[in-house]
């Protein structure tokens, strides 16, 4: 498994020729299977749909393609008539990655149960409209990650330093199952490509 990261909240994951993409910024990205943890209700038919390139997914929901499996969950207290906010949890080369995209404040209790223990977790910790540093390091903690990686920050050492963790920037995470299976709340900041 390899992760990239190209800034904000945009990822992309690849396993040998299977890709998926978490909200992309741009349509120059393609991929097998494309995550939108934020979109607009109006667009709800023109987002969530299947293609010769790939899959989108912008809404709550359970999926699968490619053998990736996703459970799109909504986040109620944050989303409104205009727009929903997502957290996906993904079943992708029998590692559990959840994406928690848009979050802003804390998560409630089910979504903690529904999210805990991930191999991977990409949450928001750069504040203002996300996660402050140091509710992104309790949700963290709470969930019992493995591997926890920032999104939507400039410098993660405000998440670092409340996570009580240090780590190196590191271009891309390249990884299998078993090399994470002893890690516990390990972080890894990926530079922006």
């Amino acid at each position: 498994m390899v992760i990239t990261y190209f800034g904000n909240g945009s990822f992309r994951l690849q396993s040998g020729e299977t890709t998926l993409l978490l909200n992309p910024d741009n349509n120059r990205l393609k991929a097998d299977v494309i995550l939108r943890t934020l979109a607009g209700v109006a667009t709800e038919e023109l987002l969530s749909h299947t293609s010769d390139e790939g899959m989108t997914i912008s809404f709550p929901g359970e999926y699968e393609s490619r053998g990736i499996e996703i459970t799109g969950l909504p986040i109620m207290e944050e989303s409104s008539d205009k727009f929903i906010k997502t957290a996906y949890k993904v079943l992708f080369e029998e590692m559990t990655f959840v994406f928690l995209g848009h979050l802003s404040g804390p998560l409630d209790a089910a979504l903690i149960e529904e999210f805990s223990e991930p191999d991977v977790l990409v949450l928001p910790a750069g504040g203002g409209h996300f996660l402050e540093p140091e509710v992104a390091a309790k949700i963290a903690k709470q969930l019992e990650a493995r591997i926890v990686i920032p999104s939507f920050v400039k410098n993660a050492d405000a998440f670092l330093k409340a996570l009580g963790r240090k780590t190196d920037v590191t271009e891309k995470f390249v990884f299998r199952q078993k090399d994470i299976v002893a890690e516990k709340g390990r972080p890894v900041v990926l530079k922006e490509v």
